[in-house]
């Protein structure tokens, strides 16, 4: 019989109220210190900072590990690692669930296309360079993991709970890769400060040059419009933020058993399997979405359930909890030794992302290069929050078509990125081959990127060639016909 006062009661709720008290003294920190607010640091991200200073001065002076204390259960770190990893896929979910807006033209799908190419494009890239230096390093260090490299992708380019994820596979057999959470986590945190100083530095050289003007935040008190006569009330006998939940929830549950089945059809996978929660639970919200628009259609189901706002609002709040606690559960005593490496991927990582996306960027969308550089680089440096951070600092409305293409790229970065997740799993075993072949996928990428430019200029020159053998073949039978 428990016992409603001791610890294993209230170890879970402590936890979260950790992570949530943090989030507001991180906000009160942004707000009253103008420095803070300035850099563009997410508050999620400084909150994660504030708990790694308290958990090392309570080390400090106890020599206790704080969140594997018996006030957090005695093993915080793990239950932060869960948190972190399930918080991944519900803010995914809820990002499936929210409704599609209308029809696209030709000019903005190839946009997004060129959007999700461009993202898929920038983890390779990421994935040569982290691995390239993995390598390099295991030569020099012995025992070094020189798969992980492969890491800066998943910490860079997809945020916290994706590094977490694939550090954690390859902890397990056959990698054995000693800190390998850590090491994917540390990345991330570091993607998340590279987002802020490279996007503040980008920020103040264009409003030196006049190039832009930094913009007012907007409220965001009209960011979304709802169709009053065939939403659900706010609140009825069910409040409506309780149906979002119960829809995120019934989602996961069917991802939960999705990867059951597909872990005891694949038990050597089953690690990778679980791995890809975020988007088997992507499939499953799309899944119930595309059900619940029938029963509507057919006119069972009345009302829309999914309310745009609402999801949007608690996607929001599980990256939020995602970030703090994924941030919190690094354990530095176990990369201790691998400090030049890790800021070595993490300098490298931001400068070939900043590179990479500001060439595209002007390259592919002259009418918004700015915006749509700054949301790129916030997003695959840190994660879409960060994207929209630096976006609003020059689209506060969202006059541009940037912010909906980051939201409308997912599909095809998901199609084109998930070889380059089973690449990662190769990448542990057979890390020179896997550099390889992503050097090869890279080229392949960017022809399709930037096809209209490559065939086009083909198709050109095809044409000026055949006109200037026409007129040489012209020219020839003038003279046979004249020396005749």
């Amino acid at each position: 019989m428990e016992n409603f006062w001791d610890f294993n009661v209230w170890s879970s709720f402590n936890i979260i109220a950790v992570l949530l008290l943090s989030l507001l003294a991180a906000n009160i920190l942004r707000r009253s210190i103008p420095l803070l607010r300035k850099s563009l640091i997410p508050t999620s991200v400084l909150a994660g900072g504030l708990l790694i200073l308290v958990a090392w001065i309570f080390k400090l002076i106890t020599g206790e590990v704080m969140f594997d204390t018996a006030f957090f259960g005695g093993n915080g770190t793990a239950a932060l690692e869960v948190i972190t990893y399930h918080c991944l896929a519900l803010g995914f979910i809820a990002s499936a669930f929210k409704p599609s807006k209308g029809k696209l033209t030709k000019k903005r799908t190839s946009e997004i296309f060129n959007t999700g190419v461009t993202t898929v494009s920038t983890y390779i890239i990421q994935g040569v360079f982290g691995l390239a230096i993995t390598i390099i390093a295991g030569l020099i260090v012995s025992g070094f993991f020189q798969g992980a490299g492969v890491l800066l992708p998943f910490g860079y380019g997809q945020g916290t709970g994706q590094a977490m994820n694939y550090g954690g596979i390859f902890e397990n057999e056959p990698y054995n890769f000693a800190g390998g959470k850590s090491f994917g986590l540390t990345i991330a945190a570091l993607g998340f400060i590279c987002a802020s100083i490279g996007g503040v530095i980008h920020l103040n050289i264009l409003k030196a040059r006049g190039k832009i003007k930094v913009q007012e935040k907007s409220s965001g008190t009209h960011e979304y419009s709802e169709d009053p006569e065939n939403a659900l009330p706010m609140n009825e006998s069910i409040d409506k933020l309780t149906i979002q939940v119960a829809l995120i929830a019934a989602a996961y549950a069917v991802t939960y058993l999705i990867m059951t089945g597909l872990g005891a059809l694949l038990p050597g996978m089953k690690a990778v399997v679980f791995g890809f929660n975020f988007l088997l639970g992507v499939l499953s919200a799309t899944l119930i979405k595309a059900l619940l628009g029938l029963l509507r259609k057919k006119n069972i189901v009345k009302k829309d359930y999914t309310d745009n706002f609402l999801m949007t609002r608690t996607s929001n709040f599980f990256f939020d909890i995602m970030v703090v606690a994924g941030i919190a559960a690094i354990r530095f005593g176990v990369i201790q030794n691998y400090w030049g490496i890790i800021l070595t991927l993490g300098g490298v990582g931001m400068i070939i992302t900043y590179l990479y996306n500001l060439f595209v960027a002007k390259k592919l969308f002259p009418e918004y290069p700015q915006e749509q550089f700054l949301m790129m680089y916030g997003m695959l440096t840190g994660t879409a929050s960060t994207g929209v951070i630096l976006l609003r600092e020059i689209d506060g409305d969202f006059k541009t078509p940037a912010a909906d293409n980051m939201v409308y790229q997912n599909f095809p970065a998901i199609v084109f990125g998930f070889p380059m997740m089973l690449l990662a799993t190769l990448a542990g075993k057979r890390p020179v081959l896997t550099l390889l072949i992503l050097i090869a996928f890279f080229l392949v990428m960017n022809v399709i990127l930037f096809r209209s430019f490559i065939f086009r200029r083909r198709s050109k020159m095809d044409k000026d060639g055949g006109g200037e053998e026409a007129q040489a073949q012209a020219a020839q039978a003038q003279a046979e016909e004249d020396k005749n």
